[in-house]
């Protein structure tokens, strides 16, 4: 981290050269190295309050203010109390009691942005355990925040009542001013100039005086520098479109040029060989104390006020104890106010240190999300054949995914006995804010400026319903994460509704000759998070040929001709489950095309031979005298012969159904030659060749795997 690298530049570790620390940093550069780190603080804070969504306070439950509340009094209770216990019976010092009872109240405070980076960072901030964890720090944050704000004004005021309560009726008429004049002059103004167009020069030189300004005015009234630019940044609506652009273009000033000399005048004021082992020991025992009574006050009150279960309670306690920056600056801000010496400041640096790297890797053994997936008993297509209805979660990037999208779920013939329950979500990447969502939308329900875009995805799919008489039923999710955690909201809907399918879009986008068109590396890591623990078969469509429009809809369907390739194993025989559901439409020629190897195989892949031909058996039998669908085989040696097959479907078909795996059914023949040429692997050997091809055309792709139980290891 960049505090633990300048902690080491600083005269704890490399400033203890001699003559060292007057050669890299002279006198004079001191002024200039406080004024930019001020600055680069003070843009910090604004990022923070624009990435903050103050909507986050409806979501706030009574259990869940309950949990954040405990988080902070417990903790705060604890520390106190062995605080005066321990100046009263262990060391007797009065001119230390103010000392030892801020130490505790600083080590009882929780920041909700250092939560939701960490969440972020475990990918597991959009999971069901994650939104509790943010809901429940942006209570104890609002606790913990004022509390120190009392704390600090009443010392200010050299514990004066009167001058007190001035400060207090300052700092309110400030923020009003901030709320109600300024700050919306300057927002309808930015508006005005942003609608339609990209961030310019000249509006970030406005932000930057007008944050700068915010923490000058904040200092007259009396308050902090850093209370202004929050107040400010909460003003303006995270995400796009202004929150997005502001964190976008002041991300990289702020995070990689202002916050590193920041941290560098941090740790310069850090002199580990200054401790005491006394003053060390009675730090040390308060900031575990505090930690333990955060971890307590979480888990405790989360197991009696919301029945959380015993694991996830555990996890929420130790996330609830995580510290970071925010921390560290209050601590550096408690020293220049002389509330602490050095020496204990020195001592609180050196415990948050020893406190966060021990909790974090126990964090990552509890919070795994993939768990609830993992256990869950495979569900797929073939299980749920029949006169059921088919529950498909179809993900959706953006426009260009719905119309391939679409025409799938046509294809897969709704009908009265057998209908299809279709959960789509549009899956937006969280810029600008640091608060992931999960809106189950109503189709009647007005779009958020955040979700506008979602309005041309979800109406498409209410056409889709309305053209098949009841058959088709939309549910359509609305989700806003980071790319690194979009899986989680995939695999959370597919196991809370119970789908047998998930369908998601390829990354890349081909032409006609197989030449790439397109690609997003961003859907890449869902698509492959998704393919590792979807609690369901999943099944990845890929596009070939020009951009499709919503407009092309179910366009020229007098007869859609589908491929089924067939060589064996688990994932085909789910492949040809997805073609036969097909075969039942009147205008669909299903054609199934199964590749023999011409010789022996080994006795141990008999079983799975042996399901396959009861799968072929019974799809024979279904087709009989159904003279749209045909069953062809043909014999190969090796993985030219095959390549060869694959090369005489030509431009034919409309849609091409395979399955993804061959690897475990004795199958290596038949692909010999062909795995070197593997570039995605998410596609399998068969998926990657037909999707790179130059022989397919506008053909449509689909690449399945079937689910299967997987025990947690």
């Amino acid at each position: 981290m960049v505090d633990q690298g300048g902690i080491i530049v600083g005269p704890s570790f490399l400033c203890r050269i001699p003559g060292l620390l007057s050669t890299i940093f002279p006198i004079r550069s001191f002024l200039l190295m406080d004024v930019v780190s001020a600055m680069g603080y003070m843009f910090y804070f604004f990022l923070i309050g624009v990435q903050t969504d103050i909507l986050m306070l409806r979501k706030i439950t009574r259990k869940t203010f309950a949990i954040g509340f405990f988080t902070v009094a417990v903790p705060f209770i604890l520390t106190l109390c062995s605080s005066i216990l321990w100046m009263h019976f262990i060391d007797p010092n009065v001119e230390k009691i103010d000392k030892l009872l801020a130490i505790a109240e600083a080590e009882s405070i929780l920041s909700f942005p250092i939560i939701a980076y960490f969440l972020s960072e475990l990918r597991i901030i959009n999971s069901d355990f994650g939104r509790v964890a943010l809901c429940t720090s942006m209570v104890s944050t609002l606790c913990s925040f004022c509390m120190m704000t009392s704390n600090f004004l009443w010392s200010q005021s050299g514990h004066d009542i009167l001058l007190f309560f001035r400060t207090v009726c300052f700092g309110i008429v400030f923020v009003a001013l901030i709320f109600f004049i300024f700050g919306p002059l300057l927002l309808w103004e930015m508006k005005q100039i942003l609608v339609g167009q990209p961030l310019k020069q000249g509006n970030l030189i406005v932000l930057f005086v007008a944050v700068l300004m915010s923490g000058f005015w904040g200092h007259c009234f009396g308050l902090n520098i850093y209370f202004g630019p929050l107040l400010f940044g909460l003003l303006i609506p995270s995400g796009p479109p202004l929150g997005s652009a502001l964190v976008e273009k002041l991300d990289l000033i702020t995070y990689w040029m202002l916050m590193p000399l920041y941290f560098v005048k941090f740790g310069l004021s850090v002199d580990f060989f200054s401790l005491s082992i006394r003053t060390y020991s009675r730090v040390q025992f308060i900031s575990l104390l505090g930690a333990c009574g955060k971890f307590l006050g979480a888990s405790l009150s989360a197991l009696i006020s919301s029945q959380m279960p015993l694991r996830d309670a555990v996890s929420l306690g130790f996330v609830m104890t995580f510290q970071g920056i925010i921390e560290l600056g209050f601590f550096k801000l408690m020293k220049s106010q002389t509330i602490i010496d050095s020496e204990s400041f020195a001592a609180m640096c050196a415990s948050f240190l020893i406190t966060t790297g021990v909790i974090t890797p126990v964090v990552r053994y509890f919070c795994n999300p993939a768990r609830r997936y993992m256990v869950y008993h495979g569900r797929n297509v073939m299980q749920s054949r029949g006169n059921s209805e088919l529950r498909v979660l179809v993900s959706i990037h953006d426009e260009e995914n719905v119309p391939s999208a679409i025409n799938l779920l046509w294809a897969l013939n709704p009908s009265k006995q057998s209908p299809i329950a279709v959960y789509m979500l549009h899956l937006i990447e969280l810029t600008g804010s640091a608060t992931p969502l999960l809106i189950p939308q109503k189709k009647t329900r007005r779009l958020s400026s955040r979700t506008r875009s979602s309005g041309p995805v979800i109406n498409a799919f209410k056409n889709l319903e309305e053209n098949h008489g009841g058959y088709v039923s939309i549910f359509p999710f609305i989700a806003i994460s980071p790319p690194q955690t979009m899986h989680d909201d995939v695999c959370a809907i597919a196991l809370d509704k119970g789908t047998s399918l998930v369908i998601i879009p390829f990354y890349k986008r081909f032409h006609v000759d197989g030449a790439l068109q397109s690609s997003k590396k961003t859907i890449k890591i869902v698509n492959q998070n998704v393919l590792d623990q979807a609690p369901c078969s999943v099944a990845i469509l890929i596009d070939r040929g020009p951009l499709r429009t919503l407009s092309d809809i179910w366009t020229s369907w007098y007869s859609y001709e589908v491929v089924v390739i067939f060589l064996g194993g688990a994932d085909d025989r789910e492949a040809l489950t997805l073609g036969a559901t097909m075969a039942g439409r009147p205008n669909i020629n299903l054609t199934l095309i199964r590749i023999l190897y011409d010789g022996d195989f080994p006795d141990k892949y008999m079983e799975g031979r042996i399901l396959d031909n009861e799968v072929l058996h019974e799809f024979q039998t279904n087709i009989s005298g159904n003279y749209c669908a045909k069953y062809i085989e043909e014999s190969v040696k090796n993985g030219a012969d095959t390549a060869s097959v694959l090369r005489n479907l030509e431009n034919h078909y409309e849609l091409v159904v395979v399955g993804r795996r061959h690897d475990d059914d004795g199958l290596s023949p038949l692909l010999s030659g062909l795995r070197e040429w593997n570039e995605n692997r998410e596609l399998g050997v068969i998926g990657d060749l037909l999707a790179s091809s130059d022989f397919l055309g506008n053909t449509t792709i689909l690449v399945v795997q079937q689910h299967t139980e997987i025990e947690m290891k």
